[in-house]
C-alpha cells in the first residue's frame, strides 16, 4: 500500500509539475505579447525614417539615431506641458489626498446619522463614467470662466478622491477602535484624533494612494483635451497628441515615440520603486 501511494504521489507531482511548465510558458509567453510594443516603442524612438518606412519589421535600429530625445527637449511647448502637469499634480495631491484621508477617517472611525448611506452614493459615483458628466461639466465650469485655465483639472481633485476615500477607510477599519476612546479619555477632539494617531498609522497607504494618483493625474487625456484650448495651458499628454497630429504627416514617428517614452519614465520609476507596497495596499483594502 504504501508503495502504491509513492508511485501515485510521484505521478501527481510529475503531473502538477508539468502543468506548472505549461502554465510558465503560456505566462511567459502572454508577457512577451505585452511588453513587445513597448519595448519596440523604445526601438522605434532610435529608428530612421527609412527604418521604420520600410513596410519590414526592424526591431533594432540600424544605424541609431540619438538627437530625437534632445529634439524633444528643446521644443518648448513640451517643457511647458510637463510644468503644467506638475501644477496641477502638486495641488491636487496635497490637498486632495488631506481631504480623502479625512473623509476616510471619518467614515471608517465617526459615527453619524446617514453614515452607510452617504458612503454608498459616493462608491455609486464611481460607476459613472466621465464621458457622462463631460458635458455638463464644460457648461458649468464655461459660466464659471475656468475653461481654458487650470482650475478644471484642480478644484474637484482638492475635495477628494472616492477611489482613495474607499481604500483608505478599508485599511482604518483594521485599526483598533481602542485608539479612538483611548485618545477621547485624553481629550483629544476628532480632528487632533486624526491628525496625531490615525494619521501618522495611514502614512504607508496614504503614499500608495498618492503614488497610484499621481499616475492616474500625469497619464490623464480626456479632461486636459476638452477643458484645456490654449497651448499655453496644456497637459503633458495634450501636448503629445500635437505632436501626433503634427509630426505624423511629417512621418517623423521617431520624435512621437521619443516624447511618448519620456512621458512614460516618471509613471514607470514610480511604479518599480512602490511596486511591493502598491499590491501590499491593494490586498488589504479588500479585507474586511
Amino acid at each position: 500500500m504504501a508503495s502504491k501511494d509513492l508511485a501515485a504521489s510521484g505521478v501527481t507531482s510529475k503531473k502538477e509539475r508539468r502543468i506548472n511548465i505549461i502554465v510558465f510558458i503560456l505566462l511567459a509567453l502572454g508577457a512577451v505579447v505585452m511588453v513587445f510594443p513597448f519595448f519596440y516603442m523604445i526601438m522605434t524612438s532610435f529608428m530612421t525614417k527609412n527604418q521604420y518606412l520600410s513596410g519590414q519589421l526592424k526591431v533594432i535600429p540600424n544605424p541609431w539615431v540619438w538627437g530625437k530625445y534632445s529634439e524633444v527637449m528643446s521644443k518648448g511647448n513640451f517643457i511647458s506641458g510637463v510644468l503644467n502637469t506638475i501644477k496641477v499634480e502638486v495641488p491636487v495631491l496635497l490637498i486632495g489626498g488631506f481631504t480623502s484621508s479625512l473623509a476616510a477617517f471619518a467614515f471608517a472611525k465617526m459615527e453619524f446619522r446617514g453614515k452607510g448611506a452617504i458612503f454608498m452614493g459616493l462608491l455609486a459615483t464611481i460607476m459613472i463614467p466621465f464621458a457622462v458628466i463631460m458635458i455638463p461639466q464644460y457648461v458649468m465650469f464655461t459660466n464659471l470662466k475656468w475653461t481654458d485655465t487650470l482650475l478644471p483639472l484642480i478644484i474637484p481633485a482638492c475635495f477628494g478622491n472616492v477611489s482613495m476615500v474607499f481604500f483608505l477607510r478599508q485599511n482604518l477599519t483594521s485599526i483598533p477602535n481602542d485608539l479612538m476612546d483611548a485618545a477621547k479619555l485624553d481629550g483629544c477632539g476628532y480632528f487632533r484624533t486624526f491628525l496625531q494617531i490615525f494619521f501618522p498609522l495611514m502614512k504607508g497607504a496614504v503614499g500608495t494612494q498618492l503614488t497610484l494618483w499621481f499616475m492616474g493625474i500625469w497619464n490623464d487625456y480626456l479632461a486636459p483635451t476638452i477643458f484645456l484650448r490654449s497651448e499655453s495651458t496644456w497637459t503633458l499628454q495634450v501636448v503629445i497628441r500635437s505632436f501626433n497630429t503634427y509630426y505624423s504627416i511629417q512621418s517623423d514617428y521617431a520624435l512621437i515615440m521619443a516624447a511618448s517614452v519620456i512621458a512614460m519614465i516618471p509613471t514607470i520609476v514610480l511604479f518599480f520603486c512602490f511596486q511591493r507596497v502598491i499590491i501590499e495596499s491593494v490586498a488589504i483594502s479588500g479585507i474586511k
